[in-house]
């Protein structure tokens, strides 16, 4: 049974106040990570802009590389797909290839926030704190792996050859493309992802160029 006392007014103001400082100080974190890299940026210079004390940041996250490993594995604009996802032996090639477009595109929803993960990524790149690496060992190279085998399934090709990734990394490359360059479609052409719904038809139109794709290799092989 539980015995606790009920939650008082003061006590759900403070728990609101203590996220909204936690929130302030992520959001400011990605900013500043993202403009100067982990090393240039001093934890008494992430509690000014989060306007909080230099102790939350060990109070909510431990320490500033925990708050920088949070903030970059963030999962609403650092996207990635579980293994298991392509493993699903009953998934259709198209519901797949859908769904990891779709994992890009919901990120690219989350507007300033992907923006400043992508570039904080990029920052990661020139000057790698060793997250960049770890990612890829442990999130992307099992997904990528694991996106080839249901790519060769579905073509019916009993071993993953190179041509089998190549197709993979072109699919991907794809959803890539369309976050990398989202500054130039802006400035080119910004009716394709200026709104919701336009990133949506973007991503279904990547889905459809992606499943083109397949059926170019699957035809190829057959010659």
């Amino acid at each position: 049974m539980n015995t606790s006392p009920p939650i008082k007014g003061n006590n759900r103001a403070s728990r609101t106040d203590g996220q909204e400082a936690r929130d302030r100080l992520f959001a400011c974190a990605l900013r500043l990570f993202a403009e100067k890299g982990y090393a240039k940026t001093s934890t008494r210079e992430l509690a000014q802009a989060a306007q909080v004390n230099i102790s939350a940041i060990s109070y909510y996250f431990g320490d500033k590389a925990q708050l920088y490993r949070s903030v970059f594995n963030d999962s609403r604009c650092n996207p990635n797909i579980e293994p298991a996802y392509f493993d699903d032996q009953e998934l259709s090639l198209e519901d797949g290839i859908a769904g990891m477009m779709r994992v890009f595109g919901d990120s690219m929803k989350q507007g300033e926030l992907a923006q400043n993960c992508l570039k904080l990524h990029i920052r990661e790149m020139l000057e790698p704190t060793g997250l960049w690496t770890e990612e890829i060992e442990t999130q992307i190279k099992p997904a990528h792996q694991s996106f080839v085998r249901f790519l060769a399934r579905h073509i019916s090709q009993k071993r993953a050859d190179d041509d089998m990734h190549r197709l993979a990394f072109a699919i991907s490359g794809l959803a890539l493309t369309m976050m990398v360059n989202g500054d130039v479609i802006m400035a080119v052409r910004p009716s394709l992802i200026n709104k919701s719904k336009a990133i949506d038809d973007y991503v279904e139109s990547l889905s459809e160029y992606a499943l083109a794709m397949c059926e170019r290799e699957a035809k190829r092989r057959k010659k």
